[in-house]
């Protein structure tokens, strides 16, 4: 297992700057996400990963590769760490939500393991998707630190899952919050035969299997 993992937020799209909810929706970078992409870049210059994964969608893809280019890594895309599919909600401004399904939101806020968006994906069942995604890519270095490039809000799913950190605000993004989150591979994550994880998944909420 390496010692950690960079976990880098995918520079921003339009949807991000105009307070939507992007979800699955494919959409390139904002020239302010390129410009963020580029500022990740520089930040890791200094202390390069040993390898670059990413998520296909768009938006991750691009921050791939300018981040790739700056560091002479090829970035290797994972399928199964596509966004968090937010179904009908995708494209409506988080406002809105807020003013006209106050209990939708107040749900969402206090407990998204909870809400099912309508046509989307339960974040218990994204969980469940990226996991073992993540837990290839740790398995195949054995020591160094690892990056993976995935959109928001899965950046936070992938840090809950390695590391335990809270989920937050799933709809809300804090432009200057740090892009990169340099992760310690937790122990369940590792094992005594050579790597392979022998602790049992984290735990999802109780109340999301009601």
């Amino acid at each position: 297992m390496p010692d950690s993992l960079l976990v880098i937020r995918s520079g921003a799209t339009d949807y991000e700057l105009q307070g939507r909810i992007r979800g699955a929706v494919d959409l390139p970078l904002a020239s302010a996400g390129i410009t963020e992409a580029e500022r990740a870049a520089a930040l890791l210059s200094a202390d390069p990963p040993r390898a670059l994964y990413a998520s296909p969608a768009t938006c991750a893809a691009e921050t791939a590769r300018i981040v790739g280019a700056a560091l002479g890594l090829r970035p290797r895309f994972v399928a199964n760490l596509q966004n968090l599919d937010q179904g009908l909600w995708q494209g409506l401004l988080v406002d809105d939500i807020r003013r006209k399904q106050p209990r939708v939101y107040r749900q969402w806020q206090e407990n998204p393991w909870f809400v099912a968006p309508p046509e989307g994906e339960l974040l218990e069942d994204a969980c469940r998707r990226v996991e073992p995604s993540i837990e290839r890519i740790l398995r195949r270095h054995p020591t160094g630190r690892v990056a993976v490039i995935v959109p928001e809000p899965l950046d936070r799913v992938v840090r809950w899952l390695v590391a335990a950190e809270p989920l937050g605000d799933l709809w809300s993004r804090d432009a200057n919050a740090p892009m990169i989150a340099d992760l310690p591979v937790a122990m369940q994550w590792a094992g005594a035969d050579g790597g392979r994880r022998t602790g049992s998944r984290r735990r999802i909420p109780a109340q999301s299997r009601a």
